[in-house]
């Protein structure tokens, strides 16, 4: 699974395969547009375009477009990010034609009917209340919007009340047109399926798409200025969330800032944040950080809900592992624990069929290659001790760190 191929058709399409020996199928479309490429009255246009093209082409009805892979026992699904949108299928490999068919139809001939449209932003207006409704994950939009003041980044990636009422077929179409086109997008595909035959219904479905030559333009974001922001909410615990922007994803010092971060608050139940927060004081049930790169910056956060009574408690001790980490070099043996534990999560990461064939199609539209296993291990290895400790004073130095309270 280490090795794919890649191909791009005469109108720009991109397409990348990973075989596999299974016989379920992946396969979609990523796309390279998402909230930040949206313009200032189109705040909710990319997710509410990802929600839209299910709801009707110049040849299917809404209907017919749950029913076509459903039938076969297939899945289809699309996510919306800041930068990108995937539309995908899941599905037994003899199915493989319906389902290049269908997703071709979804993103060439997508008519956002009129009687689809209030239906839908009402669903999305549900969406938006659930996550008010949730502050663990409210905050983090908050907190981007913060650090991103004023930048499309910033964005909440389902938009507001306000400008999702304003939206109508024509303004769906147009973005539909402007972002979703050959040159900006990329077909990927893992499964068992034979290369050429995977090319082939490409070419036929997509092959005649009209390329357009437009150059996508986006505004690296403005000066970073911390900030200390509390909110009072009607909850039970605080949550806190502590942050700053880090490095982007073509940036080679992320690789140990991944290594970091996984050290500090990752999965693992041994994180350090887990061990001090939780398991030695009992302070927290979640604490964990994580990091977000984007083609020209990134955000690195950690996130913690609490007894209002032991916020300022977690505070100190989350500041004290960031200390240890940037003033205490890692032995040769726990560089080499935390790096076995890395690679390990990964490796059963890849068990997650779905996750690895939308990374597929995620990696080759930012980077125009599959970012491997054996590649990522080979970056892992490469970290010393001391690319740590510069990561951890560059991006760890309290000064540089902003903080979101819910109290």
């Amino acid at each position: 699974m280490e090795k794919y191929d890649t191909y791009t058709l005469a109108n720009g399409l991109r397409i990348v395969c990973l075989p596999t020996d299974s016989s379920v199928s992946y396969c979609g479309f990523a796309v390279n547009t998402g909230t930040r490429d949206e313009r200032p009255d189109e705040a909710g246009i990319a997710h509410f375009t990802e929600h839209m093209i299910f709801k009707g082409t110049r040849h299917r009805k809404s209907w017919h477009i749950l029913n076509r892979m459903e039938n076969v026992g297939g899945e289809l699904n699309a996510y919306t990010a800041k930068e990108e949108t995937l539309i995908y299928s899941v599905f037994m490999k003899e199915h493989l034609e319906r389902a290049v068919e269908l997703l071709s139809d979804l993103v060439r001939n997508s008519i956002f009917p009129k009687n689809e449209i209030d239906r839908e932003v009402e669903v999305i207006i549900d969406e938006i209340n659930s996550y008010r409704d949730n502050p663990a994950e409210l905050i983090y939009d908050e907190f981007e919007d913060l650090l991103f003041s004023g930048h499309p980044l910033g964005h909440n990636i389902l938009g507001d009340e306000k400008t999702l009422s304003g939206f109508n077929s024509e303004v769906g179409r147009d973005f539909l047109l402007r972002n979703y086109h050959p040159g900006n997008m990329v077909f990927f595909y893992m499964g068992s399926s034979p290369e050429k035959k995977v090319i082939s219904f490409v070419e036929k479905y997509m092959g005649d798409a009209v390329a357009i030559s437009s150059i996508q333009e986006r505004t690296a974001p403005g000066e970073y200025i911390p900030f200390l922001h509390t909110e009072g909410k009607e909850t039970f615990q605080a949550h806190a969330l502590i942050g700053t922007r880090a490095f982007d994803m073509f940036d080679k010092r992320r690789t140990a800032l991944y290594l970091l971060n996984n050290l500090l608050g990752g999965p693992g139940m041994n994180s350090r944040l887990n061990v001090s927060l939780r398991e030695k004081r009992g302070y927290v049930y979640t604490v964990e950080s994580s990091l977000t790169s984007f083609t020209d910056t990134g955000v690195f956060t950690i996130y913690f809900g609490t007894d209002p009574k032991n916020i300022d408690c977690c505070l100190k001790l989350v500041y004290k592992e960031l200390k240890r980490l940037r003033d205490v070099s890692l032995t040769t043996s726990q560089l080499s624990l935390a790096k076995k534990q890395l690679c390990g999560q990964l490796g059963v990461g890849t068990d997650n069929k779905e996750s690895m064939a939308l990374g597929l199609g995620k990696s080759f539209l930012h980077f125009n290659r599959y970012d491997t296993l054996s590649e990522f291990y080979h970056r892992i290895e490469e970290v010393t001790s001391r690319d740590l400790l510069e990561v951890a004073n560059e991006i760890f130095d309290e000064k540089r760190l902003s903080t979101l309270i819910y109290h």
